[in-house]
């Protein structure tokens, strides 16, 4: 069963491809901490019902990561990133010039 967390992260990458109800319950259930029941009051809807768009939407979710794949492509390219900037950090010659553009 996946965590909260991951859950977050493809509502973060993902989110914007839900309806903004499904998009607001999910950010109320995962990123709020709300129970079904503060949910299921703030949006006029059953337990049920939210329990189920959650797991509609948490399906959904899985299939645009599985599809796009978009999180594994932002972390390898993140590990390539800070590989390259451990390379750089080494080379002393081309960290004084970083540097020196970053002050820039």
């Amino acid at each position: 069963m996946p965590d909260k967390f991951e859950i977050s992260v493809l509502i973060d990458n993902y989110g914007v491809l839900l309806t903004e109800k499904q998009r607001l319950i999910m950010e109320y259930y995962f990123n709020d901490d709300l129970s079904l029941a503060e949910i299921a009051e703030n949006e006029g809807i059953t337990r049920q019902g939210v329990l189920d768009i959650i797991k509609r939407c948490k399906q959904t979710l899985f299939e645009y990561e599985e599809k796009l794949q978009l999180i594994k492509k932002i972390t390898v390219l993140k590990e390539k990133t800070n590989s390259i900037d451990q390379n750089i950090k080494s080379n002393e010659k081309v960290s004084e010039l970083v540097e020196y553009i970053d002050n820039l």
